[in-house]
């Protein structure tokens, strides 16, 4: 993960169950299937909204019909009244925006990246709703931008549990569920939503048990790191390999 937490400038959420941070007015518009974005929520549920919180606990499948765009890194029953924190920041660091670059230059080689901006949100040992346990899940979500090209990372440090147990998993566990309805699986959620009805991408292996392996499945041969080129929605500069629940490097 990139660096996080108060003494890197981050502001903290509310502790408060599907609870938000304050409307986020970004210093440089991002541009997310094909629409510029002046304002975001940190929401505590594991999304990062643009122009209206999502307080919703329950991830329903991709793609909503009610027009919300987001992204999800961790889309699930967050309760960090229970555990962890969850920080945000906006930034033009030089030495963050240089490490960022480079990642990125790496995985989409054709075209060098050098972004002017980041927004950097960051879920630590964050519990679920209901837990009677220590567990705790830590990823992050990082927005970029060079004012024209934008890109997500999505990075994943440590997944504990899958679901809350306002959606039947297990208090102890923090896993299982049992459907919502046959299409609507509460575990765990990851992917971006356009907010147009039609244009989504899902995480393979998302709202199924084998999501709980994403520390170690990928889109560009790293461990726990997706990334995407999101201003044009793009995997990344490279075909692709075969994605299944067993091996998705």
């Amino acid at each position: 993960l990139y660096p996080y937490g108060p003494h890197h400038g981050d502001e903290t959420n509310p502790k408060l169950d599907d609870g938000t941070s304050r409307e986020i007015t970004l210093s440089v518009p991002f541009t997310f299937y094909g629409k510029s974005h002046g304002t975001a929520f940190v929401n505590n549920n594991g999304v990062i909204s643009f122009d209206e919180p999502l307080r919703q606990y329950i991830p329903d499948p991709l793609p909503l019909a009610d027009g919300l765009a987001f992204i999800a890194p961790f889309w699930a029953d967050v309760d960090n009244v229970l555990g962890g924190n969850i920080f945000y920041r906006q930034t033009t660091n030089p030495v963050l925006l240089a490490s960022i670059s480079q990642d990125i230059t790496k995985y989409f080689p054709k075209k060098p990246f050098t972004p002017t901006w980041a927004l950097v949100a960051t879920w630590d040992k964050v519990a679920y709703y209901g837990s009677t346990s220590k567990k705790g899940n830590t990823f992050q979500a990082v927005l970029t931008t060079d004012s024209e090209v934008s890109f997500v990372l999505l990075n994943y440090a440590d997944i504990e549990w899958t679901t809350g147990a306002a959606s039947d998993g297990d208090a102890e566990t923090g896993l299982g569920g049992t459907p919502a309805h046959v299409d609507s699986p509460p575990i765990f959620q990851a992917g971006f939503n356009s907010g147009d009805d039609t244009n989504f991408y899902n995480i393979p292996g998302s709202q199924t048990d084998a999501v709980i392996n994403i520390t170690s499945t990928s889109n560009v041969k790293v461990p726990g790191v997706w990334v995407f080129r999101v201003d044009d929605f793009q995997g990344t500069g490279v075909d692709l390999p075969q994605l299944n629940n067993d091996c998705w490097l």
